[in-house]
């Protein structure tokens, strides 16, 4: 059996105990971070560092970071507000600004340093060039530099400009932002495998590294789907039959005492939805098609409704879960507390603030603790300059090994790391893709009789060789080798085992029942290799009465609470189509480092569980904070949110030309008011403030409305953006690549595909300032590396050629 994590925190609601609170790990003990930024983004990551054990300093101007005074439901608190104690526990805090002696040392005697000073100001850049040990991480809206870097803009403003807003809703209602802030917690989890394997290599090496993140380059690649890819593949243009915006069908459905959430990814999870309605006849139909759904949604719901809302939540829970079709409740921040899973893996835990938030979503096996490591209650967050000349001076670092040679190219991060890739659909490929794009060796492994998921998308492309077409699948598997096995066969399976033999990291996230199937244990992994870290990603966690279920995205997305902030009042919770893959992932690759990081202390491998759900608990843990530190709920509002008001969606002249503007702070209405030509209606004194505007934004809604209508989007953008106020188009997901700040910061690349041709795609969504391209090599076709990899374990050509023979191995699927 694999280890499972002490549960503890069964008793959090008791709070005072060690395992019933937050705690931290030490595994980056004597790793400093320095942490200038502010907001979500920068203190995630650094957030990320912290529970694992770096000493990370925050440091503030005098006014503090504006989060120690926000509530999203506008909450009256005392001291600083839960959100900023759930990001910054375990930090320490000290006032200053860069250029203040102390500051400086303290900057040139650390090994990571995040900020998020805006745009163009050069801080980052410069501390980099100066101590070239160190690993600098800038967070933007937009990067660094090209035409959009210095355009105002707020989180929401930022889904507009990459497409994530104009992807989402019904074709019958404006398009609908993701909720609850996610594009800076995605953006926290993308930093995370970026600063902690470059701060690995600038260990080894001495060499540090320039990280530019930008956020809509985040929501370009984790929430449109990788929409430009496919109508490029498609044959690519302008001349669109429909809207860009869709919602899957089965999704969230009314039930008898609430919401219930599905997803039918595969055509069996589509055979178990329509048996469970007890509509049989429907599975040979046309609705069987994912496309026949969405486009005819009144018709199918007409068929849906009628029994869903007969039955409870709990009641259709079980009868999808028998029939293996993947199903959630629907939870907002309240609700969620009482899921049974988990609450029997001990999830929430106490913040040393008093409430309650989700714990790390990664747990690390006991092996490392023999060198000395420990898990500690994690530290309150600091009081504003409460360590003000408390910091103590340390040594400049020095790399572990002899330097590298100053004048060579620097290699990749995780250059001669080797990786065995047993994952499959987005969350787990996301993971180790990135690993690849960071410079691992990564072996994808698929059999003929069960390809990656998202190959079999491909149908829907019509080619003959359809399996090589799904876009997703080729969008999320670059830089890898792909070698096929049939894992049910002792031939496959002893070839599976030599593959682990060689590996420094394991990835797997197939259900527990399937891994144990083929006695993957970290026991037997252990044994075969006493270096490799294994590290397993399950949708539920390895523990609990969820552990067998399949889950997906969509179901993430609904039961975290992810969905209930997402879509209009008036009409049912939307998931968000997206996010919750690449978050998983991120975390899932973060662990992995981690686990190399423990290698690198202990000489051994080390178990590594990084669960999905948790994952998007913690992207999502801002509804959590506010009801248990408040009692207040967090509510869906359409375009609407809390972080700016007012904040929408408004029509301009012309077919689906939508302004996205959000107005942050006093200052940026004044300005939006001069834009509009000072009506009589905007210069009501109320909506000086935020709280007036709030209450008044409805009327606000009805004179932007009346303005925008009459507007060419791109002046109105101009206008806007040059007087300072955020604002952006929603722009088509399906030609994002044809954006100028995504081309002037090359997050696509043109990327030639062995089947599907040359077509742009995304790489990462940060720019290291020692790479040119992250994409090497296009995502490999089924078996593509059969000969090359096999060969490498010491097979011959004949040996080989009866493997194909025997259908151990091939390039089809099965039956084609």
């Amino acid at each position: 059996m694999s280890p499972r994590p002490r549960h503890g925190a069964e008793s959090a609601e008791a709070g005072g105990t060690v395992e019933g609170a937050h705690t931290r790990a030490s595994i980056l003990r004597g790793l400093r971070v320095v942490d200038f930024s502010t907001g979500v983004a920068g203190p995630y990551v650094t957030k990320l560092l912290a529970d694992a054990g770096a000493d990370v300093v925050k440091v503030e101007r005098p006014e503090g970071d504006p989060v120690r005074r926000w509530s999203a439901t506008r909450a009256a608190f005392g001291g600083d507000s839960a959100l900023f104690q759930l990001l910054n526990a375990s930090k320490r805090g000290v006032v200053g600004a860069p250029g203040e002696p102390e500051i400086e040392e303290m900057v040139a005697s650390a090994d990571a340093v995040v900020e998020s000073f805006p745009a163009g100001a050069g801080t980052g850049r410069a501390w980099a060039d100066r101590h070239p040990h160190l690993v600098v991480l800038s967070v933007t809206p937009y990067g660094q530099h090209g035409p959009l870097a210095s355009h105002p803009a707020t989180e929401y403003t930022v889904q507009a400009q990459c497409g994530a807003i104009a992807c989402r809703g019904r074709p019958d209602q404006p398009p609908i932002h993701a909720g609850g802030g996610i594009a800076d917690w995605t953006a926290g989890a993308y930093a995370g495998p970026a600063v902690l394997s470059a701060v690995l290599r600038a260990r080894r090496t001495g060499r540090g590294e320039y990280i530019d993140l930008a956020v809509a380059d985040v929501m370009g690649i984790a929430a449109t789907t990788f929409s430009d890819l496919a109508h490029c593949m498609r044959g690519g243009g302008r001349d669109f039959d429909r809207v860009a915006r869709s919602v899957e069908a089965p999704s969230i459905e009314p039930a008898l005492d609430g919401w219930v959430g599905f997803n039918t990814n595969t055509a069996l999870q589509y055979q178990g939805f329509v048996l469970m309605i007890e509509r049989p006849d429907l599975i040979d139909t046309e609705w069987s098609q994912i496309g026949e759904r969405a486009g005819r949604l009144d018709e199918w719901n007409a068929m849906v409704h009628p029994w869903t809302t007969r039955h409870t939540v709990a009641e259709i829970i079980r009868a999808a879960s028998d029939l293996r079709a993947p199903v959630a409740e629907v939870n907002d921040g309240r609700t969620v507390l009482d899921n049974e899973q988990f609450a029997a893996r001990g999830v929430f835990v106490r913040n040393p603030g008093g409430f309650l938030q989700p714990r790390p979503p990664y747990w690390v096996g006991d092996g490392w603790m023999d060198d000395g490591g420990e898990r500690r209650p994690a530290a309150p967050a600091p009081k504003l300059g409460e360590h003000t000349g408390a910091i103590e001076a340390r040594p400049r670092p020095e790399p572990s090994a002899a330097g590298a040679d100053p004048g060579a190219a620097p290699e990749l991060p995780l250059a001669g790391v080797k990786v065995v890739d047993l994952t499959s659909w987005w969350a787990g490929p996301s993971a180790t893709g990135t690993l690849a794009m960071l410079g691992a060796d990564v072996v994808h492994v698929e059999s003929t009789g069960h390809p990656d998921g998202m190959r079999m998308t491909g149908f829907m492309f019509g080619a003959e060789d359809w399996w090589e077409w799904g876009s997703m699948f080729v969008a999320i598997n670059h830089n890898k080798r792909d070698v096929t096995l049939d894992l049910d066969a002792e031939a496959g399976m002893d070839l599976l085992w030599r593959l682990i033999e060689g590996a420094d990291v394991v990835v797997e996230n197939f259900s527990p029942r399937v891994v144990e199937k083929w006695g993957l244990s970290w026991e037997a992994v252990s044994a075969r290799n006493p270096r490799a870290v294994f590290t397993r990603m399950p949708a539920f966690g390895l523990s609990g009465p969820w552990r067998d279920r399949v889950g997906f995205a969509q179901t993430m997305e609904q039961l975290t609470g992810m969905a209930w902030v997402t879509g209009h009042p008036d009409d049912q919770p939307r998931i968000m189509r997206g996010p919750c893959d690449p978050i998983a992932g991120m975390h899932g690759a973060f662990a992995a480092i981690l686990g190399l990081a423990v290698r690198e202390r202990t000489g051994r491998g080390v178990f590594l569980e990084s669960t999905m759900v948790e994952a998007a608990l913690n992207c999502s843990a801002e509804q959590i904070v506010e009801y248990t530190a408040y009692g207040n709920g967090m509510e869906r509002a359409g375009n609407r949110g809390p972080y700016a008001a007012p904040q929408g969606l408004y029509p301009c002249r012309g077919h689906e030309q939508w302004l996205a503007l959000a107005v942050a702070d006093d200052e940026q209405w004044l300005a939006l008011v001069q834009v509009l030509g000072s009506p009589e209606w905007a210069r009501r004194p109320a909506y000086a403030a935020d709280a007036g505007r709030r209450a008044g934004h409805d009327a606000i809604d009805e004179g932007l409305y009346a303005w925008a209508v009459e507007q060419d989007l791109d002046d109105a953008v101009a206008r806007l953006a040059s007087a300072g106020v955020p604002a952006a188009p929603a722009r088509d997901p399906r030609l994002q690549h044809e954006n100028p700040q995504f081309a002037h910061r090359g997050l696509f690349e043109m990327v030639e595909h062995p089947v599907v041709g040359a077509h742009p795609m995304p790489g990462l969504p940060y720019r290291f300032a020692s790479v040119e391209r992250w994409i090497t090599s296009p995502s490999p076709t089924l078996g593509q590396h059969n000969h090359e990899i096999l060969g490498e374990l010491g097979l011959s050509a004949d040996e080989i050629a009866s493997l194909e023979a025997q259908e151990i191995i091939g390039t089809r699927p099965k039956g084609l």
